[in-house]
Parts: structure tokens; C-alpha cells; sequence
């Protein structure tokens, strides 16, 4: 008060002028005090039982009034051994009074696909809720749900016997459509044995098939509107629920989807079924095989998007139209520097001519908007190093929310106005912890490879390193590899991320060619060159590193799961190897490319890869294994896998563990992680892989001599 005594006292200007002074003045006062709070603050190491404490914001959604923004936050909890997320709402009022998180529920019942009310008062849901006892909606089956924004109603729209598999809400109709799962058996000369010896499992015959029903919140009728004998992996429901667009494929194995999966329309007014072209993400796509994801349908119901994600080619935004009752489909144009996000990436029409989703470039995700052939940015150009999780907005509002992480501060909610492309406010804290923590500094490098090619990847250096000590080096190595690490602060059990810089490494994530974010032709270089033109990106950032006097050329390891767990099983078992790796943590990781053709559960990723079946390359699928070349290794190696990983099935380890254990003679480790998938879903699970890795390198790299 007395500061703003001063300036009308003083100050010959108009009160306007001097109420933009005071704002500058507080201005001023509150960056000064934030950063007199946080330099020198930095005093927690971070370890691996950090990374429990984390909490996870996994979607966002704007409410039609523009005054909200639910989100699910996940969270660690050490009795269930998993993660698990409750619904936040948090208002975007820039006030800070009013930029406080409010928790809506509390059971971990995994919130998800949040859905607003059409009055902006309540948010639907899935949700697994469970209260004791075996009868719906209670017993842990997933529902829909309905969560009021003052936290104090939480009601069952649905009680479905085995829980449903998907919905949509439908606010113009008030319309809840739902899917649900059934087994059907295909009728045969056999059927009638299947039917009778139902306890063992079958190649085919047996298969999972879907069915949408729709349920008025007006009246609770509910009807059965879509059964077409074919499994839907995903549904999305125009506005007013006049037409529904469905990618459904013959059952739902992993191979029917990467290469069978369709676009089918469903309309209301005829109630016939019918599948626009495929042919541009299919047949005249660069790959034929690939996974459909995230539909959604303009304001108008008169066009559909999609994206069509590809293993070693870049991922494209497929639009349907209908004009005249026939549907056309194409590509979205994009030029060739601009990677579409694939694997999750948020596509939402932000009107009927502007399509919202995200580009990668070089370690970083941000939203834009399409028009035609033109990219327009949505946020401000001075946003640097920005990785974007999550992102939902509003014509209407003019209004952007986005889960976003930095180089140098862990996911928060933001919010932004389009129309003036600022920098977005932040509203949520979501790890208020972490402010003391001594994070490492990420950068996005680039390096020259043999070839004249200019590899990037992401190099995380220790809090607080002198610039002279030479570290030890840890290559975490992503998997994919058709995807890319990104340029923000990270804790990853999988990937060596955050807990090995706290531990005094160097980090280098390299983003070799074949991963997205560069341009066309560095992603589709990969194709026929495995283990060859990546492992050679990988080691000329290897030597960059020691010729910049960063790295110990004497203490270098690797590390990586899935496709990172092949090229580190690539890394170790190359001959003449310039670099001398002295410690590997194999994740994951492949050994015979043509086992993986026939073991794994996507077979269309090797014939992609390798241009064909192992009878038409089979020279190309021997050079791809390492398995012909373990003579070769000499580095101390922990080997991991989940026991029901189908993607890498655990053959591949246990091979590499028996060459090295029984033959070799090489110190190692094979540890398998009872009945964990692909990725380590388990909370002890992820605790014991960051120790055993730590503790492995540590002896052969950390302190070697």
C-alpha cells in the first residue's frame, strides 16, 4: 500500500500509467523473489526412489465454458505395487487465488477419457471403481461414470455385467454410446470342438468381437445400434450422434491391426455400415501396415480424421469427407520436415476447416493447427524446449491447455490464448517437490556421422558438473525406433533417464536416423540398414562426446529396452568395435530377427524393416541378429524382460544370458520380471531395474580402471 502511496504522490502520470507501473513492479518483485527462492536451492540428489513420489497429469480437457480444466493425475501407491490416477478439475482464471488444483476423487479408480457435461458442471469418465463385493458398478469393472465439479458427486451411469470396453459422450443428444466385448466362434466343420474344449486356446476360430450400444441420460433407454461381427479397437461419435466412425478389424490380435484395421461409418439415418477408400493408408500408403488411432470428427459431422501411424516411415493424418453420400479419403499435406506425432498423438477439429494435433522436431512436441496445406503455430514463438503431453482447445473460448514439460521442469497444466499466441500461464504444480531437486541439465546436440548425415539426440549432463572432470557415459538408447527421446527433464526407469546424471553420468539419448522429428528421409534411412547405419550414428555421438572432452573414452556404457535393447545387444556384440563399452544393460532387446518375425506379436515390424518375409531376405534378417556375432562380446551385461512380453518375447534374453553365462564366460545378470508385459507396469518392478542398473554400472564403468 505504501509503495502505491508513493507513485500517486510522486508521480505525474495517469492512473492508467501508474497502475501499469505498479504491475511492473510486482512483476519485477515476484521474478526476484522466485529467483532469490531458487538459486542455491537446489539441494536434493535425486535417486531412484524419487521417481515413486512423481505424479503424472495423462489428459486434459477444456470445459465448454472455457472456465475449467479436468485432467487425470496418476500416481504411485506402494500397497497396490502400481500407478494408478484420480480426476483433478483447475480453473483458468489467471488469478492466482483461483489457479489452485481441486482433487475430485480419491480411490485411484484410473479416471480416463474425460468427457465435459454440455453446462461445464460435471465431467464423464471411465473408471475401474472398486468398494468391496462382486456386483456392478462397484466391483472393479470399468463403467462410466459422472464426477461433479465440486468433488461431492460421483454417480454410476452404467452397470454393465463385465464392465464395457469404451463410450462416448454425446452432449447435443445428452447421449452416452458405449462398447462392449463378447467372444464369438467362427462357424466351421471344428466349431462344435472348440465349443467343447473351451479351456484350452486356439490359433484361430475363437475371437473377440464388438458391439456400441447407446443410452439416452434423459430417459435410461438403452439400445443396441452397432453389431457388425467385427472387433472395434476404437469409436468416436459425431456431434448430434448422427454418424459414428469405428476402427474395427477381424479380431483383436495385434496382427489383424497393424495391417487389416479400416475406418468404418455407421449412420444413424440408414443404419447401414460402410468403410470410405482405405487406399491412401493402406495399399498406396508407403507401408501398408499401419496402426489407426485417435478418430475424431468435425463440428459439422461431415469429416473425420485419423492418424495412421507407421513402423520406418512417418505418420500421416488421414481426413474422410462425405459429399453427395460418397465418402473420399486423403492425407493431411505435410511437408516433409514436418513429422506428425505418432502413437498417442491428440487430434481434436479445432472447427470445421481447422484440424488441432502435434509436430515433433529435433526432441520437441508442439500443437498447430492445419488449413489446406498450410501449418499454422497456436503458441508463442518464444516457447523453447517444449515437449507437449496432452492438449485440448476451444474455438469458442479461443482457448489452448496443454500438459507440458521443459528442459528444465517437470509436466504441469497450461493454459493459452490462441488468438494472441502468448506464452502459456501455468496453473497447476503438480511435483511441488521437486523444487529442491538437483535436476540435470538436458540439451539437444547434433554430431556429424561417417556418412556427411548430422545425428541429433540428447545429452543430460550432471547437476552441477564443472565442464572439465571427465564423466562417465551412459548411451540410453530409445526403443521404437520409429519415435524419438525428447528434449525435457525425465525420470525412466527404461531408458536410463534422470537416476544415472544424479549418479555422475553423462547421458546421451541419441535419436538415430530412423527416429521421427528430422525429416523424411532420416526416419525412412533405417529401412534395410538395421544394425548398420544406426549403431554407426550411435557411436560417431559416442566419439563427439570424447572429442568435446566430455566423456572418459575409458567409462562408456549402454543401455536401452525394446528396439533399445536390440541395438544395445547390436552395440555389444559388433566386431572391431571403436568403442569399448564397458557395462550394458540389455532391456527388452531382440537377438534373431527372424524369431522375432515369428514369435512377436506385430510380425508386419521385421517384413517392414527387412522388405520382406525371412524366405525372401534371408540374408538381411542373418545380418540384422546379433546373435551370429556374440563371440564378439566382452562387456558385463544385466539382462532384462517381462515374463509375458510379447513384443520381445523372453527367448531373446534368455539366449543372449546362455551365450554369455554358459559359453562366454562374460559377468552377467538375467533378471525376469514375473508376469509383466512388454513395459514394467509394477512399482517394485521399476524400483529393482533402476537399482540393479545402477549398482551393475557402478562397478563395471563407474569405478572401473
Amino acid at each position: 500500500m505504501s509503495l502505491f502511496f508513493k507513485l500517486n504522490k510522486n508521480f505525474l502520470c495517469s492512473k492508467d500509467q501508474r497502475e501499469n507501473i505498479v504491475r511492473c513492479i510486482l512483476l519485477m518483485t515476484s521474478i526476484l523473489f522466485v529467483f532469490a527462492t531458487s538459486v542455491g536451492a537446489q539441494t536434493h540428489t535425486i535417486v531412484p526412489e524419487d521417481y515413486f513420489s512423481l505424479r503424472l497429469a495423462t489428459e486434459v480437457a477444456l470445459s465448454p465454458d472455457g472456465k475449467y480444466i479436468a485432467y487425470s493425475l496418476a500416481s504411485w501407491d506402494e500397497n497396490q505395487n502400481t500407478r494408478k490416477s484420480d480426476l483433478w478439475v483447475v480453473s483458468t482464471d489467471k488469478r492466482l487465488s483461483e489457479r489452485l488444483s481441486k482433487r475430485l476423487t480419491f480411490d485411484q479408480a484410473g479416471e480416463r477419457h474425460l468427457q465435459w457435461s454440455s453446462d461445464s458442471q460435471s465431467i464423464y469418465c471411465l473408471a475401474n471403481r472398486k468398494r468391496g463385493g462382486d456386483a456392478e458398478p462397484y466391483n472393479g469393472t470399468t463403467q462410466v461414470w459422472q464426477v461433479g465439479i465440486t468433488g461431492n458427486q460421483i454417480h454410476p451411469i452404467t452397470r454393465k455385467r463385465g464392465g464395457l470396453a469404451d463410450y462416448a459422450y454425446d452432449p447435443v443428444t445428452e447421449t452416452v454410446y458405449y462398447q462392449l466385448n463378447d467372444t464369438t466362434r467362427d462357424q466351421d466343420e471344428f466349431a462344435h470342438l472348440r465349443k467343447k474344449y473351451t479351456s484350452v486356446e486356439y490359433g484361430h476360430g475363437v475371437r473377440t468381437t464388438s458391439t456400441i450400444h447407446q443410452l439416452s441420460l434423459k430417459n435410461w433407454r438403452e439400445q443396441k445400434i452397432i453389431d457388425d461381427q467385427r472387433f472395434i479397437r476404437e469409436f468416436s461419435v459425431a456431434p448430434g450422434g448422427e454418424r459414428i466412425a469405428m476402427i474395427t478389424a477381424f479380431d483383436d490380435t495385434v496382427i489383424r491391426s497393424e495391417g487389416g484395421s479400416r475406418v468404418d461409418v455407421w449412420s444413424k439415418t440408414t443404419g447401414n455400415i460402410v468403410t470410405p477408400p482405405t487406399a491412401c493408408y493402406r495399399e498406396k500408403a508407403a507401408s501398408p501396415h499401419a496402426w489407426l488411432q485417435t478418430l475424431a470428427w468435425s463440428p459439422d459431422g461431415t469429416k473425420f480424421a485419423f492418424c495412421a501411424v507407421f513402423d520406418a516411415y512417418p505418420a500421416e493424418i488421414v481426413i474422410g469427407s462425405i459429399a453427395d453420400s460418397q465418402w473420399s479419403t486423403g492425407l493431411m499435406p505435410r511437408p516433409d520436415e514436418i513429422h506428425v506425432q505418432g502413437y498417442g498423438s491428440p487430434i481434436q477439429w479445432f472447427d470445421d476447416d481447422h484440424l488441432l494435433f502435434c509436430l515433433e522436431k529435433e526432441g520437441t512436441v508442439t500443437p498447430v493447427l492445419s488449413a489446406g496445406s498450410s501449418i499454422i503455430p497456436i503458441v508463442s514463438a518464444e516457447l523453447k524446449n517444449n515437449v507437449v503431453y496432452g492438449v485440448h482447445a476451444s474455438a469458442k473460448t479461443k482457448q489452448l491447455t496443454m500438459i507440458l514439460s521443459t528442459n528444465t521442469a517437470f509436466a504441469d497444466i497450461f493454459v493459452s490464448d490462441i488468438a494472441k499466441k502468448a506464452l502459456p500461464t501455468k496453473l497447476t504444480d503438480i511435483n511441488p517437490q521437486t523444487s529442491d531437486w538437483k535436476l540435470p541439465k538436458v540439451s539437444h546436440i547434433r554430431w556429424n556421422a561417417v556418412d556427411g548425415s548430422k545425428p541429433g539426440g540428447i545429452l543430460e549432463l550432471p547437476y552441477g558438473w564443472d565442464g572439465k572432470t571427465k564423466l562417465p557415459l551412459v548411451v540410453a538408447i530409445h526403443g521404437g525406433p520409429t519415435t524419438a527421446t525428447k528434449v525435457d527433464v525425465l525420470l525412466d526407469p527404461h531408458n536410463a533417464r534422470g537416476y544415472f546424471t544424479a549418479a555422475g553420468y553423462a547421458v546421451l539419448c541419441p535419436n538415430y536416423r530412423g527416429s521421427t522429428g528430422y525429416g523424411d528421409k532420416y526416419l525412412t534411412d533405417l529401412v534395410g540398414r538395421e544394425n548398420d547405419v544406426e549403431v554407426k550414428d550411435i557411436i560417431a555421438g559416442i566419439q563427439h562426446l570424447i572429442k568435446e572432452g566430455i566423456v572418459d573414452p575409458n567409462r562408456i556404457g549402454v543401455a536401452g529396452w525394446s528396439n533399445g535393447g536390440y541395438l544395445t545387444n547390436c552395440l555389444i556384440t559388433l566386431k572391431d568395435s571403436p568403442i569399448k563399452f564397458k557395462a550394458a544393460s540389455s532391456g527388452a532387446g531382440i537377438m534373431d530377427t527372424c524369431a522375432e518375425w515369428g514369435f512377436n506379436d506385430e510380425p508386419a515390424y521385421p517384413r517392414v524393416f527387412k522388405k520382406g518375409h525371412p524366405w525372401e531376405q534371408p540374408d538381411l534378417y542373418r545380418k540384422t541378429s546379433p546373435v551370429f556375432d556374440l563371440a564378439n562380446v566382452t562387456t558385463p551385461t544385466i539382462i532384462h524382460v517381462g515374463g509375458n512380453d510379447v513384443r520381445c518375447p523372453p527367448g531373446h534374453s534368455q539366449m543372449l544370458y546362455r551365450a554369455l553365462k554358459e559359453y562366454l564366460h562374460v559377468p552377467c545378470e538375467w533378471i525376469t520380471y514375473t508376469g509383466e508385459p512388454h513395459g514394467l507396469s509394477k512399482l517394485n518392478n521399476r524400483r529393482a531395474k533402476m537399482e540393479w542398473d545402477l549398482a551393475w554400472f557402478d562397478k563395471y564403468l563407474k569405478n572401473a580402471k
